[in-house]
């Protein structure tokens, strides 16, 4: 072969070998960077991890940016717990990461985190004690096994909390909501309801049931990173939806509320006059029948008042005793329940009860509003705390309807206790400015509630939780008594 096509064949194997390795050289190049590109941001997210302090974090306060005070596209931050606006360039989150060293942040509605200002995406199971915590979510099973449960949870600090069994904050002159919510939060139907929401409770439903479902998830939690929840978002919902007819710069009448939420959470889930139409109905409702001298007809009801006897002018007092101190009348509550019984006798206007429901609320009128002042009647009532037989009360006709289901436990009793009295406040209203405004002292309302596991009672009184004997419930004024049916 001549030396001059030898040497042109082996220019041409040398120049096509080394667009081989041209080619794998590129290929290998591109492999590795995007392998360290991907070490690289997992290391990245990992050191900004480690700054996250969940001490710092509370989510139970409005959603609100602590610059702009917007409510809108809200992030905070996993590491001072401050929330901010956005996270893209130009907004104060960002403008937060740079200037306060501070990377990691959650969207408090899609719960996804990031790292600012890089802007990426964290995809990390360390987050979702985090996640759960912002909205907690429970199944069916959870749901199913929540009254058989005993196992006792711990916070960050390690301080022990039943779940369902935690304080409520008492932002100011707040504690007549504050039972109320509690009531809530431990009627198995409406309970259950509420935490079966979940992420269904978004912009599309009703912003009351919304942050009603969010407070009973998170009272519910057994994963808290504190031992008790602030009800701030659903007490600034309430005093907004009811117009300032319930306020925080003074304690209202909690039967009332309950009364109104009962109502307005009827409507907004759909609920109509008819029997059974909503899951409030469906628990509370009852039938009576009301008799005049003219017609007798049917009136449903969701609560029975209980009238005290008049509290006496005059009263035997002792000399041996120091204090001085007047004899407190009492009286049954199978006694007063008697108005709506069969073996009352005949009046002008009577009423008669005919159906029960599964629960049964009782309100015992305390509090008198006369022309200058509200009154407090002290009578004592007694009441058995298991097997009370509102069947007695049935005529014999119904009874026999109901069958055997007509006895009732006791299962939550909201007392009155202290010296400060409610303020009834009108629809129409306008603040009263001699109102006590300061929510200091005692808070004037507590709640004892059964828990369903074990039988055992529990004084909450704010942020206050104790477990207590059953023969503590009588020395408290009872106000308001719910009812449940031994099915």
């Amino acid at each position: 072969m001549p030396l001059g096509k030898r040497a042109n064949m082996e220019a041409d194997a040398e120049s096509a070998h080394s667009k081989q390795m041209k080619v794998d050289t590129d290929q290998t190049w591109d492999t590795e960077t995007e392998e360290e590109a991907m070490d690289e941001t997992y290391q990245i997210s990992d050191v900004y991890l480690d700054t996250i302090n969940r001490s710092n974090l509370d989510f139970d306060f409005e959603q609100q940016c602590s610059v702009s005070l917007s409510t809108t596209n809200i992030y905070a931050c996993l590491v001072c717990g401050k929330y901010y606006q956005g996270r893209g360039p130009k907004t104060h989150a960002y403008f937060h990461s740079i200037n306060d060293d501070h990377h990691v942040f959650i969207n408090l509605q899609s719960r996804q985190a990031y790292i600012l200002p890089d802007n990426c995406q964290i995809n990390s199971k360390s987050l979702n004690d985090i996640k759960q915590v912002i909205s907690p979510q429970y199944s069916k099973q959870a749901i199913a096994s929540l009254d058989s449960r005993e196992k006792q949870a711990f916070d960050l600090q390690g301080k022990p909390y039943l779940p369902g069994f935690v304080g409520l904050n008492r932002i100011k002159s707040n504690s007549f909501m504050n039972v109320v919510i509690q009531l809530i939060a431990h009627v198995e139907p409406l309970r259950n309801m509420l935490l079966s929401s979940g992420e269904s409770t978004g912009e599309q439903q009703d912003v009351l049931l919304s942050k009603l479902s969010l407070l009973v998830r998170k009272i519910w939690h057994a994963q808290k990173f504190k031992a008790h929840v602030s009800p701030h978002e659903l007490v600034q919902e309430i005093v907004s939806l009811s117009k300032k007819r319930f306020r925080l710069d003074q304690e209202g009448d909690p039967y009332e509320l309950l009364i109104w939420l009962l109502n307005t959470l009827h409507i907004h889930l759909g609920g109509t006059r008819k029997r059974n139409s909503s899951i409030v109905y469906q628990a509370f409702q009852g039938e009576m029948l009301k008799k005049d001298s003219k017609t007798d007809r049917k009136m449903p009801f969701l609560a029975l008042s209980l009238e005290l006897p008049p509290k006496p002018l005059f009263t035997n007092t002792s000399l041996d005793d120091p204090d001085d101190r007047a004899e407190i009348p009492q009286v049954s509550l199978m006694t007063l329940l008697q108005r709506y019984g069969s073996a009352q006798p005949e009046q002008i206007s009577m009423l008669q009860l005919t159906k029960l429901p599964r629960y049964i609320i009782c309100h015992i009128k305390r509090f008198n509003k006369n022309e200058f002042a509200v009154e407090k009647n002290p009578t004592v009532v007694n009441f058995p705390v298991r097997n009370l037989p509102f069947g007695q009360l049935l005529p014999q006709d119904t009874r026999e309807m109901h069958g055997r289901d007509t006895t009732y436990d006791l299962v939550i009793n909201i007392c009155h206790v202290g010296e400060q009295l409610p303020q009834s406040t009108p629809d129409t209203a306008q603040p009263d400015v001699t109102a006590e405004t300061t929510g200091s002292g005692e808070s004037p309302f507590m709640v004892y509630i059964r828990n369903e596991a074990n039988g055992k009672w529990f004084m909450l009184h704010d942020l206050q939780v104790k477990p207590i004997m059953p023969q503590m419930l009588f020395l408290s004024d009872s106000y308001i008594q719910v009812w449940k049916r031994n099915d």
